[in-house]
């Protein structure tokens, strides 16, 4: 069986199947053989995981893809609807931020750098106006904690009580709309 292995500081062995790959995280000190084990050990899980990936992607290939134009006029309407929402929460949170950016990302639904600058993707503009909001602080939180420490999401749920609800909605629902970017 093939796979990708990761090492870094982490302390234990753990697995993911990403776009059909297998990718096998460890820690620095593991030896070939010891991942060979777990990944033995898993095959059930591991076989069972490829199927369902398999035909997850190929749902996702049956969507319709957006059209050039459909993208730009969901750009527009993030450009009106997001900015808004990102100044009423930053008033909440007690936070400045810089640039905003609009983008049409595969795999992101929205990004905060160092500098304060916020990333988000056009097609939030497809989900409910909850999961937007979510992004929004989940973003805006990155300029108190720039990780996803527990101090961290308990500042988003300070701000944004149902955010696992939303950001639930989001995992479940999202990858149908990132898949139609073609």
């Amino acid at each position: 069986m093939e796979y990708k292995i990761i090492k870094s500081w982490r302390k234990t062995i753990s697995m993911e199947i990403k776009h059909g790959e297998l990718i096998v995280r460890a820690p620095y000190y593991t030896g070939r053989r010891e991942i060979e084990s777990f990944v033995t050990k898993h095959r059930r899980w591991i076989e069972r995981h490829m199927t369902d990936a398999r035909a997850a992607e190929e749902k996702r290939q049956s969507f319709p893809k957006f059209t050039e134009k459909e993208i730009r006029a969901l750009t527009e309407d993030a450009k009106r609807v997001i900015p808004p929402r990102v100044e009423y929460y930053a008033g909440l949170i007690g936070v400045k931020y810089g640039r905003i950016t609009i983008r049409h990302q595969k795999t992101r639904w929205g990004s905060c750098s160092a500098k304060g600058n916020l990333n988000f993707n056009c097609l939030l503009m497809l989900a409910p106006p909850e999961v937007l909001d979510s992004v929004v602080v989940h973003e805006l939180c990155h300029r108190k904690q720039m990780n996803h420490s527990k101090r961290f999401y308990g500042e988003v749920l300070r701000v944004f009580p149902e955010y696992r609800k939303w950001h639930k909605w989001l995992k479940v629902n999202g990858p149908e709309l990132l898949a139609r970017l073609g």
